[in-house]
């Protein structure tokens, strides 16, 4: 299969070619102004990105990994802490939380919406619990009315992972709630994948309140509240000003995007019940209340690695998020955790393939995706 003819999970190429001329102006602008790591750029950027998402506050920094470490270190997790999270998420979600000092405790996740499970985590609260880390996994909301309640009334801090959920939102008694403004911080990544994403690493926290907003700040400037004066001990994570200016450059279009890959993802559902595939796949769900901005779209199939390895023969690419949960993976063994714990995550790493999914992916090529996908089920 000449590589002319593979349909790519996603394309980047094809989305630069609509705003090229815009990234080239923003690039030579920074160019110009020799300011290359924060600066104005990325104070508009921060605004910018803060109004759109309806926050407080938004501090960028040099990744979504980073963004995680800085909310936890805001927050004042600390050694011995435990923060509660899901095992079927990447491996910054958990990374991030042992990397300083802290305990991840997990707890299963919904089969349909392959989000956290509300009601596990509240049972996981203990008196040792210090943070909540939901993760807004492949660009859906998690239900977090169900327990931000309970949280604020024990003091503790909800941390929403957003790196796949940038322009996400739900609906709840009225009013409408983005991805990341629910909590006291929210953790996004604009690795260049993502539906916002840079061209390079970067990152950024949403803040509800100033005092966390002006931690943030400081904290990723090694802990200065000015030059060579430091508060606290925090970390180098600065966004380069190019990143932001094409971040800028990008956000105006993301709403665009997003819709496209709605269009999309309505377009695979039809597709897959004129070809009868009911029941040998299970599509995306989206949860009641919910916009899912489909960074993937994650079908959950029979026979999964089989059917990937016909999509790759046929110049399909398919990918596994996530082929072995967190709470399985070796560095967290010391955790006591044990296979059969969480069986919704360990059924998904063995069922779930991210299909195809970009604003730009056409209407024939999602077309041959489903006529290969019905051909290995023989339909």
């Amino acid at each position: 299969m000449g590589a002319a003819n593979v349909i790519p999970s996603f394309d980047l190429k094809r989305n630069y070619a609509r705003v090229e001329e815009e990234i080239k102006d923003a690039v030579s602008r920074v160019l110009s102004s020799a300011q290359f790591i924060l600066g104005p750029e990325v104070s508009e950027f921060e605004r910018e990105a803060a109004l759109y998402l309806e926050a407080n506050r938004a501090v960028s920094c040099a990744s979504g990994t980073d963004a995680l470490v800085l909310a936890l270190m805001a927050a004042g997790v600390k050694p011995g802490d435990e923060v509660i999270t899901t095992p079927f998420s990447f491996f910054a979600t958990a990374s991030c939380i042992a990397r300083i000092g802290a305990k991840p405790v997990f707890v299963d996740v919904e089969p349909d919406s392959y989000n956290i499970s509300m009601e596990a985590a509240r049972s996981a609260i203990t008196p040792r619990t210090k943070a909540f880390i939901p993760v807004h996994l492949f660009g859906q909301m998690c239900e977090l009315e169900r327990i931000a309640g309970d949280l604020k009334d024990r003091g503790i801090v909800l941390a929403e992972d957003c790196a796949q959920a940038f322009g996400a939102h739900r609906r709840v008694g009225g009013r409408m709630v983005r991805a990341g403004t629910w909590g006291e911080l929210g953790c996004f990544s604009f690795f260049p994948t993502k539906n916002l994403g840079a061209y390079g690493d970067a990152g950024m926290v949403s803040c509800s309140s100033d005092s966390l907003a002006e931690r943030v700040l400081r904290l990723r400037v090694h802990g200065a509240a000015s030059t060579y004066m430091h508060d606290e001990v925090g970390i180098n994570s600065r966004l380069d000003a190019i990143q932001a200016a094409i971040l800028r450059v990008r956000l105006r279009h993301i709403e665009t995007w997003t819709e496209e890959r709605r269009e999309a993802a309505r377009r695979y559902g039809l597709l897959f019940a004129e070809a009868g595939l009911g029941d040998a796949i299970a599509e995306p769900s989206e949860t009641d209340g919910n916009r899912h901005t489909y960074h993937q779209y994650v079908i959950r199939a029979k026979n999964r690695d089989e059917l990937q390895k016909h999509l790759a023969e046929k110049g399909v690419a398919a990918r596994v998020y996530y082929p072995l949960p967190l709470h399985l993976q070796p560095c967290f063994s010391s955790l006591g955790y044990k296979k059969g714990g969480f069986p919704v995550s360990e059924r998904l790493c063995d069922e779930v393939l991210a299909l195809p999914m970009f604003p730009e992916l056409s209407a024939e090529e999602q077309e041959r995706v489903v006529r290969c996908i019905a051909e290995f089920y023989g339909r």
